[in-house]
């Protein structure tokens, strides 16, 4: 596994690889990586001959009241994990190497980046898509590796490869959970014993709303009500949103119809962090 901070020489050798006919899968994150991670990079590996994974903490997706600084890193222990999980090629630059002069140039994703997280972090997805754009940019075409636990970046990168017609093919992969269901983040390391077990109840509300959908609840408004009573009942947890949402423009869907996919979110501050979830559910058709 070669081990890259340098854009030009790191942006050469996959040219170098492409030229030979080996295709590229990327899986971009920002380290302190978890299980969650790892699965994206063995997926890179049995679908794609070189497999990158970049390790970058991106200043501009964090507000000024935000984590940046206490961010958690811990280089040495991500480069092993990711060799062990099939990576051939990591690209760990320097905010300067990445951002040399004051950054003038950002990609907004309208609509997709102003509900929920947007609402609660307007300057974050800008953030997101103006790295994910450039990573895109250096690393060139590729399968790009996201993670379905982040939902609503998932959508927004999503739609940018694809309105600026990047050589990108931007792959969702499947929420990786604990054993007792909660979504894995880097940010769970925050929590302490008792926040622990109440970070559960996120997931148990979306459950409780896609249970509620099989069941025959057809009212999006109740759903939300539901998921959002369940999360508040739990004194530990300050929540933040829920929403039911269409997948892919994320615009609130309040009449269910049979056949329909949707996705429930939510997220709570849960002691130190912030947490977010979510699930997707079929409205099933009527007996």
């Amino acid at each position: 596994m070669q081990v890259f901070d340098s854009i030009n020489t790191f942006r050469t050798d996959l040219d170098a690889g492409r030229a030979g006919g080996a295709s590229v899968g990327f899986v971009p994150t920002m380290g302190y990586l978890h299980a969650g991670h790892i699965t994206l990079v063995q997926r890179a590996a049995a679908e794609c001959d070189i497999v990158v994974v970049s390790i970058f903490v991106n200043p501009l997706q964090f507000a000024a009241n935000e984590d940046l600084a206490s961010y958690p890193r811990d280089l040495d222990r991500d480069l092993e994990l990711v060799a062990g999980a099939g990576a051939t090629h990591v690209f760990a630059p320097s905010v300067s190497e990445m951002y040399p002069t004051e950054v003038l140039t950002t990609v907004r994703v309208a609509e997709l980046s102003d509900p929920m997280e947007g609402a609660a972090r307007p300057t974050h997805f800008a953030g997101v898509a103006t790295v994910v754009a450039k990573l895109f940019s250096v690393v060139g075409p590729c399968r790009a590796y996201f993670g379905e636990k982040d939902f609503q970046q998932l959508a927004v990168v999503r739609r940018m490869a694809a309105d600026l017609s990047m050589p990108v093919e931007v792959v969702g992969c499947p929420t990786v959970r604990e054993p007792d269901g909660l979504a894995m983040s880097s940010r769970n390391v925050y929590l302490d014993g008792d926040q622990r077990l109440a970070a559960l109840v996120i997931h148990r509300a979306l459950q409780a709303g896609a249970a509620a959908i099989v069941a025959g609840e057809r009212s999006g408004t109740q759903v939300r009500n539901l998921m959002a009573g369940i999360i508040s009942a739990e004194p530990t947890a300050v929540l933040d949103y829920v929403e039911v949402a269409d997948p892919d423009t994320l615009a609130p869907v309040d009449d269910l119809a049979a056949g329909q996919e949707l996705r429930l979110l939510a997220a709570a501050q849960v002691g130190r962090p912030r947490l977010l979830d979510n699930i997707g559910v079929t409205v099933p058709s009527e007996s």
